[in-house]
């Protein structure tokens, strides 16, 4: 078994606003001395962890993250019979167990909570106990975090309870922003929109007008996946885990960021993936685009990964025990044998 998976992908993606600022403009990032195109790995994680294609492959092995788990319980407390004042409270005691409650919102904690499948089942079967009893929750029943059955996608992406430490979760996955190969500049495109029922006798505008900024990019991704912890995050469960960085790596080649889709249809798959195992300290190959590639982006982006990674195996010594790569642009390996390479 090997104890590092790495990942290196290229993604091109025609005029799009996948991943926005707070001004509502596609996020860069400074690299070489240029701009680039960025996506975060927040971004990237997220979409990949809710995609159907990822929830489908996990099915009954993926948690939630929510401040919210309150809500649901007090609704089935309320459901089941229990008055509303009763239900507040006994919700409230729940729902503080995976993060401090807030003080005007009783039912929702402060921050986001990773909370998995079976610490989500273990809640919802307290609610219906306490609802079949008509009593408050004791202080045992409140012992609903679990470590030792943890969802995949907290298994790969790590948690964090601060006011429960013992059992938070180092990440298994590290995920890195997703940058252009190649320097860029963020565009505008000024777009009006007429109105149907408007004959433009008496009014020849535009009922709307408008700006939105798009950028079009090929990205180099990275992904490291520590296989041996992803195994002991899961207990032990190593088919569990061989399954969970299949769904992921085929997420990652498939899955685009949903931002702006409706407007720009961005959808792609990676255009070129290179595979590593081994149990060598992992790298990442983004300092082959510190001089940003230019003409023949595809190819020239090809050429300048495997010629890095070659590079460092030569200074180095191997970086890795195997590779296998794909590549769409020449019609090269399969997703099939990819996947089966990555979950050996």
């Amino acid at each position: 078994m090997s104890k590092f998976i790495q990942l290196h992908l290229l993604t091109s993606y025609a005029p799009s606003n996948l991943n926005r600022d707070d001004l509502g403009r596609p996020k860069t990032a400074k690299m070489g001395g240029f701009d680039r195109l960025r996506v975060s790995s927040q971004s990237l994680k997220r979409n990949w962890r809710v995609s159907e294609l990822f929830e489908e492959a996990m099915s009954g092995e993926i948690g939630i993250r929510t401040k919210k788990l309150g809500e649901e319980v007090f609704n089935t407390l309320v459901a089941g019979g229990v008055k509303e004042k009763q239900a507040t409270s006994w919700a409230s005691s729940i729902a503080g167990v995976f993060g401090k409650v807030k003080k005007d919102k009783p039912l929702e904690i402060e921050q986001l909570a990773h909370i998995s499948t079976a610490e989500k089942e273990a809640v919802l079967a307290l609610a219906d106990l306490l609802c079949k009893e008509q009593r408050e929750p004791t202080v045992d029943e409140l012992k609903l975090l679990k470590a030792d059955r943890t969802s995949v996608d907290i298994a790969l992406f790590g948690r964090m309870l601060a006011s429960s430490p013992e059992f938070n979760v180092e990440a298994a996955c590290q995920v890195a922003h997703s940058i252009s190969v190649h320097k860029v500049l963020v565009e505008d495109d000024y777009f009006t929109a007429v109105d149907d029922l408007n004959d433009g006798k008496t009014d020849t505008g535009s009922a709307h007008i408008g700006e939105a900024n798009f950028a079009a990019a090929l990205f180099y991704s990275y992904i490291c996946i520590n296989k041996s912890q992803l195994i002991e995050n899961l207990g032990g469960n190593e088919a569990l885990a061989d399954s969970a960085i299949k769904a992921l790596t085929e997420a990652a080649v498939k899955v685009s960021p949903k931002g702006k889709q409706n407007s720009f249809a961005s959808r792609a798959y990676a255009s070129y993936v290179m595979a590593e195992v081994g149990e060598q300290q992992p790298r990442s190959l983004s300092v082959a685009y510190l001089r940003p590639v230019h003409d023949d982006m595809a190819d020239a982006a090809i050429t300048a990964i495997e010629k890095q990674a070659a590079n460092f195996d030569a200074v180095y010594g191997k970086c890795a025990d195997a590779r296998y790569t794909i590549n769409a642009v020449k019609g090269e390996g399969t997703l099939i044998e990819l996947l089966e390479f990555v979950a050996k």
